[in-house]
């Protein structure tokens, strides 16, 4: 019978190509979600019966024992942006994946790859990179051997960065920002997936990589290249941080005044501290190039998924195309 590994949010953007290519490599793929109902679109990821979604809370100990079961690898890619309700930073990001290394150091699983975030620090300010610092302990202090990922920006068709700054240019003529010196390195979601799948099978060394694209840019240039593909142009206005976190405070007072029916996915106050960083491969880290992978450049892939953001859509290329003959 083919190996079975359960795929923590395994639905989400960065764990349905995880899964994906799991079952192309031939193994038994359970997605281990919060509503499996939602994550049927992965089923045809594979032939009859070989991708299954199951229902998993990451804060209940039966549930993500449940959902490990005869596992022979695990992946967690569960992670969250913002707090809502009883999904705060420290509930997934370290006390969850805590949970899943302690259950699979339990249950004898002998590979485990973490999906964490490049800017890591258990001192800092950013809650968001505080937890995931705090997770990765966690995991390494059950699973010594895992393989931990921690992957800069992502993007691709599904990401909710590309997606999110070229939605909001269809609302006026400014891009407002903060943050626009701070620096990035976007990577491909397919090459977070082979290297997540490199570490499932094996082929991956046991340690922490650092997952960058070719590309070295600050928010406003990948602004800028955005605008270029989508073809608009917008004034880039970047706000001092100050203004920044007035106006998270007032999107995050929105989202607990309304008892979490509105949910804050515009900014938030703990991602404004988060802009105030580079998310860069440091100096000396194991990255890509160790596990065999070339990065995608964002030139190849952001117009085969932002077309939709430009005025005239698939059509525009041909209205260009039209312009210069007539010329």
């Amino acid at each position: 019978m083919s190996k079975l590994v359960t795929i923590y949010g395994g639905s989400g953007f960065v764990g349905r190509y995880i899964t994906q290519r799991m079952a192309k490599a031939g193994w038994r793929v359970r997605v281990a979600v919060r509503r499996p109902n939602e994550a049927i679109f992965v089923k045809p990821y594979g032939v009859v019966g070989q991708v299954e979604p199951v229902l998993c809370n990451i804060r209940d100990d039966a549930s993500v024992a449940a959902a490990m079961s005869g596992a022979d690898a695990v992946v967690n890619c569960i992670g969250i942006n913002n707090e809502v309700g009883k999904n705060s930073f420290d509930n997934v990001h370290a006390e969850g994946a805590e949970r899943i290394a302690r259950t699979a150091a339990k249950s004898g699983v002998s590979r485990m790859v973490h999906i964490s975030a490049i800017g890591v620090d258990t001192e800092s300010n950013w809650e968001y990179a505080r937890s995931k610092a705090a997770g990765e302990a966690a995991v390494l202090s059950h699973m010594p051997d895992a393989v931990i990922l921690r992957p800069s920006v992502i993007f691709g068709t599904e990401d909710k960065f590309f997606n999110f700054f070229a939605n909001l240019t269809r609302f006026g003529p400014v891009l407002p920002i903060a943050g626009g010196a701070s620096l990035f390195q976007p990577v491909y979601v397919e090459d977070v997936a082979r290297a997540a799948a490199a570490g499932v099978v094996g082929d991956a060394a046991s340690g922490v990589y650092e997952l960058g694209g070719p590309d070295v840019v600050s928010l406003r240039d990948l602004l800028a290249k955005m605008l270029g593909v989508i073809r608009r142009r917008r004034l880039v206005l970047n706000m001092p941080f100050w203004v920044a976190h007035l106006m998270a405070f007032g999107f995050d007072m929105m989202q607990v005044m309304s008892f979490g029916l509105i949910t804050n996915a515009v900014l938030n106050r703990d991602q404004v501290r988060g802009l105030k960083h580079d998310i860069k491969v440091s100096d000396g880290a194991k990255g890509l190039a160790d596990l065999g992978i070339v990065p995608v450049p964002m030139d190849a892939v952001l117009p085969d998924y932002l077309w939709r953001f430009r005025s005239s859509g698939q059509y525009e290329a041909i209205k260009e195309s039209a312009r210069n003959l007539r010329a």
